[in-house]
């Protein structure tokens, strides 16, 4: 790092030092494992154990102020996304089933294509490989085939494209996709665009309107520092109704407080998407993580992201023994640093490591490393230090 960089890291690392305050995990851990699942903020701990000892001492008595953090949580999520309206916000149970929202509620022909990527997690490949019985194809482009990754998608489409869906980060090699780009060019070819963003939301600023995403998906468990369980959902206004609906029950329906009610119809808002009983706990859990988030705010949150990713690329670069990639060039990737051991096969290294106490996961060829904005510097380094150590005895 230059001098100025150096001081700006500092800076950070003493924000992010006093953040970890806000967590408390065990100091037998070296937790770099937040694109897999995160712990919990502490108060996000307070709160499921406040929402317990009221539900198990008083039942439903204050069920009307469970609502009112339901609407908060919409509303969190709303502008953790920037969607218009919270009415614009759906809450499911994972990402999974917001992609058959949309994957099954489109009206398909025979001959449509979805055009995707070959590093996509299952989640984002199934549910549309699932719709070869329609008659529709899947293309799974690979992402370093041309100039960059969005060209590489872009040769996949043609006259029988319907939609674009694409990770914004991948999961396992954590490069990051030019979302603006990809929608831009989607608005002007009149291609839907689906966006899983499990692995950017809580790490790195979205902007659902910037990058004209159509659809936008992504649970809570992993850099939200929520429980799983519960995921966010958006869809475009205009696109609500264009949706058909499979799973019916009292909660999607207009006037759904009205249980006598004979004459009803889908709510006009995201809430037709949600069949039933909320997640109640979920709920309480995920509004507290995101408040703590959006108390330090995503510009911080994403500013602290970026700098232990960095620090973690300069380290495995400095390494004669390690071998980065993932893409560490600007704007290329989030929170998620994969790399190998040049002498340790990767097997090796994992055990090597999770003997160590670290917390981190196999993907993409090598090791996944993925700190949040918390973590400490000094932990980032030692966890490097320890791969470099790694002998294939």
């Amino acid at each position: 790092m230059r001098p100025n960089e150096n001081a700006c890291y500092h800076s950070l690392m003493i924000a992010t030092d006093k953040s970890y305050t806000d967590f408390q995990l065990s100091n037998e851990i070296i937790y770099l494992n937040h694109a897999a699942v995160a712990p919990w903020p502490q108060r996000t701990l307070r709160a499921v154990q406040a929402f317990a000892q009221d539900n198990a001492t008083l039942g439903s008595k204050h069920y009307l102020q469970w609502l009112e953090t339901e609407t908060r949580l919409r509303e969190r999520l709303r502008t953790l996304i920037n969607a218009p309206s919270a009415d614009d916000i759906a809450l499911l149970k994972n990402t999974s089933e917001a992609l058959s929202v949309v994957a099954f509620g489109l009206e398909w022909k025979q001959g449509d294509n979805i055009v995707s990527s070959n590093e996509e997690f299952p989640s984002n490949r199934v549910v549309w490989e699932a719709l070869e019985r329609e008659g529709v194809s899947l293309r799974q482009a690979d992402l370093h085939e041309a100039g960059t990754p969005e060209d590489a998608l872009f040769a996949q489409v043609d006259e029988r494209t319907r939609l674009i869906a694409i990770s914004s980060v991948q999961y396992a090699s954590g490069l990051r996709l030019d979302l603006q780009r990809i929608g831009e060019f989607c608005r002007r070819h009149d291609i839907l665009f689906c966006v899983d963003a499990i692995q950017s939301l809580g790490a790195v600023q979205f902007d659902a309107q910037a990058c004209h995403a159509d659809f936008v998906m992504a649970d809570g468990h992993k850099w939200m520092l929520g429980p799983e369980g519960l995921a966010v959902f958006y869809c475009r206004t205009e696109l609500r109704e264009q949706l058909k609906l499979y799973q019916y029950g009292w909660h999607m329906t207009d006037a759904y407080v009205d249980f006598d009610r004979r004459n009803w119809q889908p709510a006009d808002t995201a809430r037709r998407f949600e069949c039933g009983s909320p997640n109640m706990l979920g709920i309480h859990a995920l509004e507290a993580s995101l408040a703590l988030l959006q108390e330090h705010g995503m510009e911080n949150i994403e500013e602290r992201v970026l700098a232990n990713a960095r620090l973690l690329i300069d380290a495995i670069d400095a390494s004669p023994s390690l071998e980065l990639l993932t893409d560490s060039s600007p704007g290329r990737h989030a929170g998620i640093i994969t790399f190998r051991h040049r002498n340790c096969d990767n097997d090796n290294l994992f055990r090597y490591l999770i003997d160590h106490r670290v917390m981190c996961a196999q993907r993409g060829g090598g090791i996944r490393f993925s700190p949040h904005y918390y973590t400490p510097k000094e932990k980032i380094l030692q966890t490097v230090a320890l791969s470099n150590d790694c002998r294939l005895d």
